[in-house]
């Protein structure tokens, strides 16, 4: 049994142009044979449904998904406003691609739209059994639909992905099933192997205040902090730290001084984006009410040690097979915040992988949900899924 892949790259401008370009770099890759899936991950400013006919027509994928996003790569090449493709054609994996619609409206009937196309709840000729998930990440609710999408599958799947982006627009994000684009949608390739895929999970931020407890929160904006409004709470921070906090520009001070939420075995990561006029904090996924939370501080150094150690376990995962290919995401505020820095991140990827095939973007959120990981929906942390040879 093998597995077979590819990831190219393109910084094309013309929509059409740039689909056929990956089409045909995959096609050439995989010497003319049409992939039984493939994963795509493009810029806000192409026309999607141009991008992806083309793309669709060219490379003639069995499965076809991916999403929007903040920031695209492969092994040796990265960049904004460029698009990403990933091929693969196994004989050891089966593949089937899904969407599901609504979102904001109702997370338990996204996740079971979803799961009602995967074919491995009720065959175990393939034991081992990942999902991809892509969800738009403005439809909000992201961790609410992991959770359904674990109970709808009866925890049997892992899971990894990540939140579409829009290069830092925060505006309108899609995500891709077919030749199809969706906004407040999510979308999951279902992957069967009989081998074991691994998924590693890492953010190397670390607490660099006192606890303070979410005395009022409204979805993703938190009002109060330890009974004052959560503003104050960073003021006071930037103070005492000798940083500046400009409440009508915040988001340079955001990037270095996120949101950590207590789990008790370490802290998932939530990035506030804007202060409103009654000093809440808005942050780019939700908060829960009464968990303590931390200001955090990292450093470039960190950031890359954390990706390392999260394609490590990655590999780990493996258990003992040689990796094919890996899938890497983090955020777009890690790429903001290190600047020419995230290309070392990607690199330290690329080098703990060997010969593996590498691809990846940046997104509004990562997704992992996997045996011995830290799991749910994360920001500014690296998340990287390994396929087996």
């Amino acid at each position: 049994m093998s597995t077979l892949t590819a990831a190219v790259y393109t910084a094309s401008e013309r929509s059409d142009a740039a689909g056929m370009d990956l089409g045909t770099q995959l096609r050439e890759a995989l010497g003319g044979v049409s992939p039984d899936a493939a994963i795509l991950f493009a810029s806000s400013r192409f026309d999607y449904a141009a991008l992806l006919a083309a793309f669709n027509d060219t490379c003639h994928p069995a499965v076809l998904v991916g999403a929007s996003s903040a920031g695209e790569f492969v092994r040796g090449q990265r960049g904004e406003g460029s698009a990403c493709a990933i091929a693969i054609t196994s004989d050891q994996m089966k593949f089937a691609a899904a969407v599901g619609r609504n979102v904001t409206a109702d997370r338990a009937a996204a996740a079971q739209e979803v799961v009602r196309s995967f074919a491995g709840l009720g065959n175990d000729s393939h034991p081992h059994r990942t999902a991809l998930v892509m969800t738009d990440a403005l439809a909000g609710h992201a961790d609410e639909l992991i959770e359904h999408l674990t109970l709808a599958t009866s925890g049997r799947y892992q899971f990894a992905g990540g939140g579409a982006g829009d290069d830092a627009k925060f505006s309108k994000t899609h995500v891709f099933c077919g030749t199809a684009a969706y906004t407040n949608a999510v979308v999951a390739l279902e992957i069967l192997s009989t081998k074991p895929v691994g998924i590693g999970v890492g953010h190397g931020w670390t607490p660099a205040s006192d606890g303070l407890r979410v005395t009022a929160v409204e979805g993703s904006k938190v009002i109060s902090l330890n009974g004052l409004p959560a503003a104050d709470a960073f003021q006071e921070h930037a103070e005492s730290t000798g940083q500046l906090f400009d409440r009508s520009q915040p988001l340079p001070f955001f990037l270095h001084n996120i949101l950590g939420i207590e789990t008790g075995d370490g802290h998932r990561l939530r990035v506030p984006l804007a202060v409103d006029d009654s000093g809440a904090v808005i942050c780019a996924a939700e908060v829960p009410l009464g968990a303590t939370v931390h200001v955090m501080k990292t450093t470039s150094q960190s950031a890359i040690a954390a990706a390392q150690n999260a394609t490590q376990s990655a590999l780990a995962g493996l258990r003992g097979e040689k990796p094919s290919a890996a899938l890497f995401f983090d955020c777009v505020a890690t790429r903001l915040r290190m600047g020419d820095d995230f290309g070392f991140e990607v690199d330290s990827v690329g080098a703990a992988l060997g010969e593996a095939t590498l691809v990846g973007c940046n997104t509004y959120g990562q997704i992992a949900r996997a045996e011995g990981q830290f799991g749910g929906f994360h920001n500014c942390t690296a998340v990287v899924l390994v396929l087996p040879s």
